[in-house]
């Protein structure tokens, strides 16, 4: 039964992970996206939940939680950020 019990809590913290970096990766992806679109006010509100909320895991997630949160959240700001320089070299060709 301690077998069984072992194999469980391994699969629970490989969900929790990759759980953890699609929550960063939406996250992510939602900020930038509507940081876009938003006003000066929206934008500042925007930046600083973010980072609220990037305090409030590193305070009460485990570290293998949050590593994966940051590595979920940093590949939608590269995204972003990729997608912004491909869309200024099509409209250069214009």
């Amino acid at each position: 039964m301690s077998t069984f019990t072992e194999v469980l809590s391994v699969i629970g913290f490989v969900i929790r992970a990759l759980g953890f970096a699609l929550l960063g990766f939406g996250v992510g992806r939602f900020t930038m996206d509507a940081y876009k679109k938003a006003a000066w006010q929206a934008q500042i509100a925007l930046a600083v939940g973010f980072f609220l909320l990037l305090v409030g895991l590193t305070r009460y997630a485990s570290p293998g939680s949050m590593g994966m949160f940051a590595l979920g959240a940093g590949a939608a700001l590269l995204m972003a950020f990729s997608t912004k320089k491909s869309d200024d070299a099509e409209e250069s060709k214009k």
